[in-house]
């Protein structure tokens, strides 16, 4: 997924909560919302069947599904309309599919872990979740975070420490060049002829005279 590639609605999707019962067809049976709208973009996002049948019949709906209480879209429904090349796929129940969002990962102990295992060849660029194939992101969500990272990397790169030290370089220059001109000056202060030195002249005494003789 490249960012000039990344839908309006892809974040609208991957923060909707799916699988509540819809405030409109309560009494209903099958009344869970399971479904999204790619074109409207309407509130809410996620909508049940008798929904659709209603407001969304000539819009383009793609079904979230769930795999261990956690929502998935099948590739067949989405493939065609984000890429999704860079995304992990798994298939679930005969069919093959991408997660939405990020998922916990948690050791035996329930202690969560945000590494991959050193025995993963591949992982997550976003967070480092083991990968069985040679993936980038292991969902849609990590996919999205992937490219505000890559976006924000220009500004990290003038703010890195060799750009600080080429700054660093060139104040020590400045500082060297002053030292230089410090010594120049001193040097020509040192050629100067020195001023002559003043000699001290001493009075001269005069003759002692004896006390008489009584």
């Amino acid at each position: 997924m490249k960012r000039e590639t990344v839908p309006s609605w892809l974040q609208i999707l991957l923060a909707t909560q799916f699988f509540t019962t819809c405030a409109n067809h309560l009494l209903a049976s099958r009344n869970e919302c399971n479904l999204f709208c790619t074109q409207c973009e309407a509130t809410p996002a996620a909508f049940c069947n008798y929904c659709r049948s209603r407001d969304h019949s000539t819009h383009r709906v793609i079904q979230i599904r769930r795999s261990s209480y956690h929502d998935v879209v099948r590739v067949s429904e989405i493939e065609d309309i984000l890429d999704i090349s860079d995304v992990q796929t798994y298939v679930i129940n005969s069919a093959r599919v991408v997660f939405l969002n990020e998922r916990p990962q948690l050791r035996a102990s329930g202690v969560p872990i945000c590494k991959a295992p050193s025995s993963s060849i591949h992982s997550c660029e976003t967070c480092n979740r083991a990968l069985l194939d040679a993936f980038r992101f292991c969902s849609l969500g990590c996919n999205l975070r992937g490219l505000n990272m890559e976006m924000s990397t220009p500004s990290m790169v003038e703010n890195s420490p060799q750009s600080n030290g080429k700054d660093h370089v060139t104040r020590i220059d400045d500082v060297g060049s002053s030292t230089t001109s410090d010594k120049d000056s001193c040097n020509d202060k040192n050629n100067e002829e020195p001023p002559p030195k003043r000699v001290a002249r001493h009075r001269r005494k005069g003759i002692p005279q004896r006390a008489p003789f009584f």
